[in-house]
């Protein structure tokens, strides 16, 4: 998202087709996009990818009016149709590993764009289903139309909502689930304090969060995450991608980058591994400190799901 989206004016494409083709000779094989993205994005990642397609898993998303995330909502059978059909032509493939609607559109029921997805999988354009920022009732009634592989919502050690209801619904059912932001969009890097200005563009500048007393209290959380990651020598970032990866074999936490010296402090991230005293102390951290202001603003939770 962050090559053509929501952080600001957007990476060179020959840089970003660099950098996607440097995630892949790091050991990267799962790659997420989305038509809301711009067509720009798909279009990089596709040329970025092309010489080693089948090697990779490539995700991308449906749900938006136009494929514009301001326009409001649209998944209707016909449109999911349409954006697989540009989807593909975009990313230079001939299937979508993992098609995602990008938000419950409560307009179309549940039951229609499953469906719909299942026409496309049935048709050999589509592999999997997935959903995103939805909740377990939606999940199930989808599920029960067309088996969904994957859940892809925010989860972090800064957002931990999915752990009351959703992990346990997708234990149950047998559905991965692919964490957004896992980095607390940057937050959890210890890159940003109070001090931080966010340019033109850039999302964080309207989130709760991020605000500038949020910001404040949030920094000394990360201080004492980041005291942790200093004994086991890693950084507060790769402590952060560690810590989810030791929550559940079947979370897949999706860092977003445009620096290549950030992409491979991300995949150095796989390599730590947190024992469970580690585990207990960040537990009691954040138990002890918590978060401060809300992940999205008011029209931005209009679209989540619940």
């Amino acid at each position: 998202m962050g090559l053509t989206f929501a952080y600001g004016p957007a990476t060179d494409r020959a840089e970003a087709v660099s950098l996607i083709r440097a995630a892949f000779e790091r050991g990267v094989t799962f790659f997420d996009s989305a038509e809301a993205y711009g067509a720009a994005n798909e279009e990089i990642l596709g040329e970025a990818v092309a010489p080693f397609r089948r090697k990779v898993v490539l995700a991308t998303k449906f749900g938006f009016k136009n494929g514009d995330a301001k326009t409001g909502l649209d998944s209707r059978p016909e449109r999911i149709r349409q954006v697989a059909e540009q989807s593909l032509e975009r990313l230079k493939t001939d299937v979508i590993d993992l098609f995602y609607q990008h938000r419950v559109d409560p307009k179309v029921p549940i039951e229609e764009v499953a469906a719909a997805v299942r026409d496309l999988i049935r048709e050999g354009k589509v592999k999997h289903f997935g959903m995103s920022e939805a909740g377990v009732e939606m999940i199930r009634r989808a599920h029960a139309v067309q088996p969904l592989t994957a859940l892809q919502s925010e989860y972090s050690m800064f957002t931990r909502e999915p752990e009351a209801e959703i992990l346990p619904t997708l234990d149950e059912l047998g559905i991965g689930f692919v964490a957004f932001s896992p980095l607390g969009r940057g937050l959890l890097t210890g890159k940003i304090d109070e001090q931080t200005k966010f340019g033109s563009g850039d999302v964080r500048s309207t989130l709760p969060r991020f605000a500038d007393e949020a910001r404040k209290a949030n920094h000394h959380l990360v201080t004492l995450i980041g005291e942790i990651a200093a004994r086991r020598q890693a950084t507060s970032a790769q402590v952060a991608l560690a810590w989810l990866l030791a929550q559940k074999p079947w979370i897949v936490p999706i860092p977003g980058t445009t620096k290549l010296h950030r992409l491979e402090e991300n995949v150095g991230g796989a390599d730590v591994e947190l024992t469970a005293d580690d585990l207990r102390e960040i537990g009691q951290v954040l138990t002890t400190v918590p978060v401060q202001g809300a992940r999205y603003n008011e029209q931005m939770q209009k679209l989540v799901n619940r």
